[in-house]
């Protein structure tokens, strides 16, 4: 019998988390996220769900049901380094409760409704959010995924199969829930929302190189520290991104060759900008960019700025988030953006009718152990999702 809601959530909370931060590592193609991916399949069995999969690692379960274009759900299983429990599992578990539902009101569905799990969502491994989602669409060629590397220099290609994928095919409406990252829903006290649009976003690849040299050797002034440069473009980052109203972080930081007496060779910093609009993330990015290239020159380093990652704005349907928010009980559910990115953007841009649904997050917290979910909201979030799959399967 497959397992409710409450149960599949005891049964994934063990896996992949630190006994030290109560984070979880649940990177992708490795034990825990193996393990995840081993659970889910099991779950879809049991519901007699037709389970497929392609040469990536991106997995679908099918409800066979109806004719025509497909229904498809789900989320992420994998998670940033000592990331929150539900960024990803929640909208995967959710959406396999919406399926019990649906099946316990009775409900036929005249459209297939597909339950999916894509991989490297986070981007916590080989660098690219949602290489499974991209890969599946066609936004992004095996030939360039291949080459991608994680931090130990293994290549994507000597991970997974590979190849082109025809997952997708056959899908009509794509929706996916996922907890808040954010207080928005905290604020409107409520706890469901409607995603009107994803924010563009990049990762940006900021390499300073200077000369490396003895840290007690070498006077101040003959030194070429690329330190100096990181630091001054990370306070650039920081104070751009407020005065503009956008995001900046750099979180990543990588040192060469990193002793604590010796003056760095290289310094290499990833920028994650997130911004309004698509020529505000352009300018945001140019204002960082120059701010370091100045303080560079100025102290005989260079800087070399390479875009990892970048991805526009991404504006839901605006008629189905107004259909899928309407009429609930004496509200409608709120209709607002969010500034993280997901794979329910990356299938939007690639033409496919998408909506979002939010579950309230009272932390607001995300990314983080801190990161959370009430029971009874999670529940709100099932019947929501099964409304939904309803109202666009029926």
């Amino acid at each position: 019998m497959p397992d409710d809601f409450e149960r599949m959530w005891s049964d994934l909370a063990p896996i992949g988390r630190s006994t030290e931060s109560g984070g979880y590592f649940r990177q992708p193609f490795t034990g825990a996220e193996r393990e995840l991916d081993a659970w889910f399949r099991e779950q879809a069995t049991a519901r007699g769900l037709r389970v497929e999969t392609d040469e990536i690692g991106n997995v679908v379960a099918w409800w066979d049901a109806g004719s025509g274009a497909g229904v498809l759900t789900g989320s992420h299983l994998d998670s940033v380094l000592d990331g929150g429990a539900y960024d990803g599992p929640l909208g995967v578990v959710s959406a396999l409760a919406a399926v019990d539902e649906l099946r316990q009101r009775g409900f036929v569905p005249a459209r297939p409704i597909g339950v999916s799990v894509f991989v490297e969502e986070e981007g916590s491994r080989f660098g690219l959010a949602c290489l499974g989602s991209r890969l599946a669409t066609g936004a992004v060629s095996w030939d360039v995924a291949r080459e991608l590397r994680d931090r130990d220099g293994r290549a994507f290609a000597d991970v997974v199969a590979g190849g082109a994928s025809t997952l997708l095919d056959g899908v009509g409406t794509f929706v996916e829930l996922h907890v808040e990252q954010g207080r928005d829903l905290v604020d409107r006290g409520a706890a469901v929302g409607v995603a009107s649009e994803i924010w563009p976003h990049g990762r940006y690849r900021f390499d300073f190189t200077g000369e490396a040299n003895h840290a007690g050797a070498t006077r101040m002034e003959d030194r070429a520290d690329p330190m100096l440069a990181y630091a001054t473009t990370a306070l650039a980052a920081d104070e751009q991104a407020r005065l503009a109203g956008q995001r900046a972080t750099f979180g990543r930081l990588e040192v060469a060759p990193n002793g604590t007496n010796a003056v760095p060779s290289r310094v290499t910093g990833w920028l994650d900008a997130r911004c309004s609009s698509d020529d505000a993330l352009a300018e945001l990015v140019a204002e960082v960019t120059r701010h370091g290239t100045e303080r560079a020159s100025r102290d005989g380093t260079a800087l070399s700025v390479t875009p990892e990652s970048v991805s526009g704005a991404v504006a839901f349907s605006s008629d189905l988030a107004a259909a899928i928010a309407a009429d609930h009980g004496d509200r409608d559910w709120p209709i607002i953006p969010t500034a993280a990115g997901h794979d329910a953007g990356i299938l939007s841009a690639a033409g496919v009718p998408t909506a979002m649904l939010f579950v309230r997050n009272p932390t607001g917290v995300s990314h983080s152990p801190a990161e959370s979910a009430t029971v009874p909201d999670c529940h709100a979030g099932v019947t929501a999702l099964a409304d939904t799959l309803e109202r666009l399967a029926g």
